[in-house]
């Protein structure tokens, strides 16, 4: 009988944790495997961690690992997939978005032989937005081809997958972009995702262009690509206006004024240059900050792995 690990970052989510417990042990009675939950709290300032610790007395499944500041949910799920002893280990947001029930097929889909098992959501509720979609979009045509076309957020893997996953220990990185590159044996389920029930979303604009940013310069070389094109191209124009003022003062002795087309042209330019400096700067700041190899994220405490689970 295998053990299935469950791995649930949490970050000021006090109103969701009881219910999600519950829903969760639920799902999974039916199940023919044991399993752990690790909850992952990514610092929280509100009462969910000792909601967790309260949990983790009545309950021998559930194991709680707390940082010591904010780290990110992806720093909390390879956090709990290294901290995982399972064969295989899922992973779930704790605002029930991703339903809980769709635990039991995804380790059905894992008993056929997949190693990589994806939610990819089938119908959407208002929360896929015009940037989402444009995200999904780049992403699919630029870096992962394989990313479903309305993303994901939950997914289930094996234990070869966690160990791949867990050695590369990359920080500036999507997990869900690590596991659709890895190349293992993937299959997609669909799911209805679903409103937030309690709570207010934590996933803020910063947080967004964080991921968007971090996804392009982890999984794909277009955006130096990109500054080639855009360099050779404004070489040949710059080429190509510098003859069109030589041949004008040789041959028509016309001398081009216009102190304004020239401040327009100077202040493209130098915008664009920054800009390339910008992206070139976001790959060599990770570069540097993996090369310090400080820990992606810092763990404070935790509890519950010195228990035995409950043998069904």
């Amino acid at each position: 009988m295998a053990l299935i690990s469950i791995i649930i970052p949490v970050y000021n989510e006090e109103d969701n944790l009881l219910l999600i417990h519950e829903r969760l042990s639920n799902a999974l009675k039916n199940v023919t495997h044991n399993y752990e939950i690790i909850f992952v709290d990514d610092c929280s300032v509100d009462s969910s961690f000792q909601i967790l610790k309260d949990i983790s007395i009545v309950d021998n499944q559930i194991r709680v690992i707390r940082f010591s500041r904010n780290f990110g949910s992806h720093a909390g799920c390879l956090a709990g997939l290294m901290n995982a002893n399972g064969d295989a280990c899922a992973f779930l947001s704790a605002d029930m978005q991703d339903p809980p029930e769709m635990i039991p097929r995804f380790i059905e889909k894992w008993e056929e032989g997949y190693e990589i098992v994806m939610g990819h959501r089938e119908v959407e509720k208002g929360t896929i937005n015009s940037l989402s979609k444009l995200y999904y979009m780049l992403v699919r045509k630029f870096a992962l081809k394989n990313m479903p076309e309305t993303g994901t957020d939950v997914f289930l893997v094996d234990r070869k997958v966690i160990e791949a996953i867990t050695e590369m220990r990359e920080k500036h990185t999507s997990i869900f972009g690590l596991l659709l590159w890895s190349g293992f044996n993937q299959t997609f389920l669909p799911y209805e995702r679903q409103q937030r029930q309690k709570g207010v979303t934590k996933w803020t604009l910063g947080k967004k262009v964080k991921l968007f940013v971090d996804t392009f310069v982890s999984f794909s070389f277009f955006p130096i690509r990109l500054i080639s094109y855009t360099g050779v191209i404004f070489a040949v124009l710059g080429f190509i206006y510098a003859a069109v003022i030589i041949a004008n003062r040789l041959f028509f002795s016309k001398i081009i004024e216009g102190w304004a087309s020239l401040m327009v042209v100077l202040l493209v330019v130098s915008g664009i240059q920054m800009l390339m400096l910008g992206v070139l700067g976001e790959y060599l700041w990770r570069s540097f900050d993996e090369s310090r190899n400080r820990p992606p994220f810092i763990v404070s405490e935790k509890i519950g792995f010195d228990k035995e689970i409950t043998i069904k």
